[in-house]
């Protein structure tokens, strides 16, 4: 098989390097994750109640000791090291799909979920908490606040349910009888 300047094969369209290609997104969404957090947390200080930006986007510091939205927060000390311990399985886990992925839509997806996941496990394990600073908000409506590696949680968990739904992937032949 010829090598040609794209970085998918020729014959099946699958990507050449799903492994590396996703490992590299995900520690470019971990980067950026790390850098917006301590440049945040270091260099704005948001007062108490946020940092208007707009009027529907303030920058803030809440530090998460569960999950999305606060989920399992609790007082144990313990939480933390099991919610990071949790995202590093997680994490080995989606690498090992990542080697097996069979197109850029499936590679982007799992770097991006990566890439969150580790980002989030960085500040549990620092500092027992995550650092979330995003938030968006409407006629005094706040979502929950966010950072870098939660959208890219979320952007990459989207894309995965549409990879699973329209990625075109022809069904398993099934076993007659």
């Amino acid at each position: 098989m010829a090598r040609s300047d794209t970085d998918t094969d020729t014959d099946t369209g699958a990507p050449r390097h799903p492994l590396r290609n996703g490992l590299g997104l995900a520690v470019v969404v971990l980067v950026l994750d790390q850098i917006t957090k301590y440049a945040v947390f270091v260099g704005l200080q948001p007062p108490f109640g946020g940092l208007p930006v707009t009027g529907f986007f303030n920058i803030v510091t809440v530090w998460n000791r569960g999950v999305s939205f606060g989920l399992f927060a609790s007082g144990s000390p313990w939480t933390p090291v099991l919610l990071t311990g949790l995202a590093l399985a997680v994490s080995a886990l989606l690498a090992w799909w990542l080697r097996r992925a069979d197109s850029r839509l499936l590679v982007v997806a799992l770097g991006l979920v990566i890439g969150g996941a580790l980002g989030n496990a960085i500040d549990r394990a620092l500092y027992g908490a995550v650092m979330d600073f995003l938030d968006v908000h409407w006629a005094g409506y706040h979502w929950p606040a966010f950072n870098v590696a939660d959208a890219a949680i979320s952007v990459g968990a989207a894309l995965l349910v549409w990879d699973a739904l329209f990625g075109g992937r022809k069904s398993p032949k099934t076993f007659k009888s």
